[in-house]
This record gives structure tokens, sequence and C-alpha cells, in this order.
């Protein structure tokens, strides 16, 4: 009888929480949401980040964003919490230094979102926003069946995280994998990083649309003078447009882009033996533009047997990304009883 009544009280327990928070945080916008334990997103808020403005601007922003998703019925049901940040990061410290948000230096960003009130007692897990890129396509996407993957973000700038054996390796201080500032041309130009020919100042966007103007391509305008020349869409976006329609220097300025990241893919193979490469990010939505030709270099740069044959794939959770990766920064945060979803462990070591 007493364990017919010890049952009875267990069935009239309260669910343990079994949902994620997650924060995206970046230099155009920040983002707040609610992720189920099978990693689907039931939730999403945004505003745009203050990134010009003080660092407590852009924190106020922050626990705006933090006050919304607490607003939500299911925001109970909170376990843990994930942040995705523009970097570098710092994930000991806790602390982020975005180069697209000049007031953050240092700035304690973990320790400042466990304070909200509708985070409190609750874990907080910090990564960069390419790593949580990583997580999120090696749990919902495209990176899904394999092992061993690197997942790159090619938009204005270049980033990317590794899945390793099975899981999301991210180096003692989180920024493992940064693909874009691996120097791909000894005597190319100096980049912001300190360093020189790095990936993302030859593959990025910005990278793109550069090479493109240098080469003398200019994008259409219906009278062509200087002033309609520099208010004309002179983005990546409109030298894709440009190439679609046959114009040979935008096409060479998508090839350019695309062997300097094989360059760099075909590097990661030889070091750590990925199975696959996945690239999301603006750039890679102009699809077999930026396919085609990396598959090809990527062909001829890695060469060697055990590099040879990486799978190259689309990124399938788009804008989805940042928030679902964020949130499975947090999915292995130690909590009493709290289930848990098949994802990649989260790897410092």
């Amino acid at each position: 009888m007493r364990h017919d009544r010890a049952a009875a009280a267990d069935d009239q327990r309260p669910e343990q929480p079994s949902l994620l928070a997650a924060l995206d945080v970046g230099g155009t916008k920040i983002a707040g949401g609610l992720v189920g334990p099978d990693g689907e997103l039931l939730h999403r808020v945004q505003l745009p980040t203050p990134a010009r403005e003080s660092a407590e601007a852009v924190l106020a922003t922050v626990h705006r964003v933090l006050d919304l998703v607490a607003e939500h019925p299911l925001a109970a049901a909170v376990r843990a919490v994930g942040i995705g940040s523009a970097g570098p990061v710092d994930i000991r410290r806790g602390t982020v230094s975005p180069v697209n948000i000049p007031g953050w230096r240092d700035f304690p960003l973990r320790d400042a979102v466990a304070e909200h009130p509708g985070v409190k007692g609750r874990p907080v897990v910090l990564g960069g926003d390419a790593v949580a890129m990583a997580a999120a396509e090696h749990w919902r996407g495209a990176a899904r069946p394999y092992r061993n993957a690197l997942c790159i973000v090619v938009s204005t700038g270049v980033g990317a995280g590794l899945i390793l054996d099975g899981r999301l390796h991210t180096g003692p201080t989180g920024n493992a994998g940064h693909l874009g500032h691996i120097t791909v041309d000894l005597d190319g130009r100096p980049c912001p990083c300190g360093s020189r020919g790095c990936i993302e100042g030859l593959a990025s966007g910005t990278a793109i649309a550069r090479a493109a103007r240098e080469a003398g391509w200019r994008p259409a305008a219906t009278v062509d003078t200087a002033a309609t020349r520099d208010t004309a869409d002179a983005s990546a976006a409109a030298v894709a447009e440009a190439a679609r329609a046959g114009d040979p220097i935008a096409r060479q300025a998508f090839d350019g882009a695309a062997r300097a990241l094989a360059a760099g893919i075909a590097a990661t193979a030889t070091l750590v033996e990925i199975e696959a490469a996945v690239v999301g990010g603006g750039v890679a939505q102009a699809g077999e533009l930026f396919f085609e030709p990396l598959r090809r270099h990527l062909a001829d740069y890695a060469a060697l047997p055990f590099a040879a044959g990486v799978t190259v794939l689309p990124a399938r959770l788009g804008t989805d990304a940042g928030l679902v990766g964020a949130a499975a920064l947090a999915l292995d945060a130690p909590t009493a009883d709290a289930p848990t979803a098949a994802a990649p462990t989260v790897d410092g070591r």
C-alpha cells in the first residue's frame, strides 16, 4: 500500500524543466528564443543591436530580449540557457569582444545574462556564433550523419566550428576551428586580425565584392555617373546576380573566394580527417555559383587519400541556426534529473 501511495505521489510531481532558452548576439540583431529537447525552435524574438552605442545600451537590449523570452508561457520549463555570440569569445572567463560591437571588449556576457531575473538559478553556457552554428547543424542539420565535420559560416566574415569524433570541439577559449584567420596567401593583404592573406579577406562576402570592384566590375546603374555608382548595390549579392547573368569578372570573384575556402577546408581535412564540410551564411545563398568551384578546387587541394573525398554540403537551418545552436551548447549543462537529447557534447579539451 505504501508503494502505491509513493507511486501516486511521483505521478503528481511537476515535470522537470525540459526546454532550453537561447540567445544569439550579433552586430545587427540580438535574438532570443525557446528550444525544445529535440531541437525544435518553439519561440523567437528579435531586436536590432545598438552596436555603435555604449556597452550599457547593448546590454539593455540583451535584457529586453530576455524579458520577452521570459514572458512566454513555456518559459517556466527552461532548465538552462545557451548564448552564441559574435567573437572573439573566451568561454573560460565568460567574456566576449565582438569585432562589430566596439563597446564590448572583454565584456562579461555570461555573468550579465546569469544575473537576469528570468535566468537566475539556471546554468548559462557561452560559445562563439560559428561554433553554435556547428552545434546546430550537427544536432538538427546537414552535419548530423557525420562524426567529423567542419561547419562554416561565410558572410561578412568567415567563421567555423569543428565536430570531432561526434563531439563539438571548442578548444580552451572556445575559438577552435576559426577558419577565417588561416593564412592561405603568404604575401596577401594585411588582415585586421594582425596577420595577412587570411581566408576571411579572400572568401567573405565583403572580399567578393571588393575583388569584383578591383577587377573592374561595376554594379548596374540606369545612368552611369559617379553619383549612381556610389548608391548602386555593390554587395556580394549584386556580384552574384551579375555572375548568374554571365559577367566574367563577377564569376571570377566567386571562383577566387571558393578557391581560398577550399584551401582552408583541405588544410583542415589534412589535420583532423573531416568527412564533411557544411557551408552556410549569406555567401552560401549563391548556391552552385559558389559550391561548384568550391568542390572543384577542393578536389585539387585535398589530394592525399585520407583528406580527399570530403563531402561539401549547404547548411540546412538558415536563420534558425544561431538560436538552435546556442541551445545545443547548453544541452549538457548540469541540472538535476533534466532530460536530454542526442546532440554534440561540448569538448573543450
